[in-house]
């Protein structure tokens, strides 16, 4: 999506998201139906304004990722500091 955009909420994406596959599945198991084509070509084009994206498939994409939980990995720690050999030689009396 396009960063000067204003983002849709969450729910409201998930739930045209889900309209669409359900339409999607429809047009698939029933491509010669025209009330099915135009409830997935809808359900695409709303999908396609929410989403900021021309094509359906996109859309969809676009949405997926935007719905993905968001990873946000923990700092690294430092790995902890070698003793110089010499500081242990020391320590234990070599």
């Amino acid at each position: 999506m396009n960063s000067d955009m204003l983002l849709p909420t969450k729910t409201e994406v998930a739930s045209r998201l889900a309209q669409y596959r359900a339409w999607e599945r429809l047009r698939l198991a029933a491509p010669a139906d025209r009330q099915v084509r135009a409830h997935f070509e809808d359900t695409a084009y709303t999908l396609c304004v929410l989403m900021g994206k021309r094509c359906g498939r996109e859309a969809a994409d676009a949405a997926e990722r935007y719905l993905r939980p968001s990873v946000e990995h923990p700092p690294m720690a430092a790995p902890p500091l070698a003793a110089p050999a010499v500081a242990v030689a020391a320590l234990s009396g070599r």
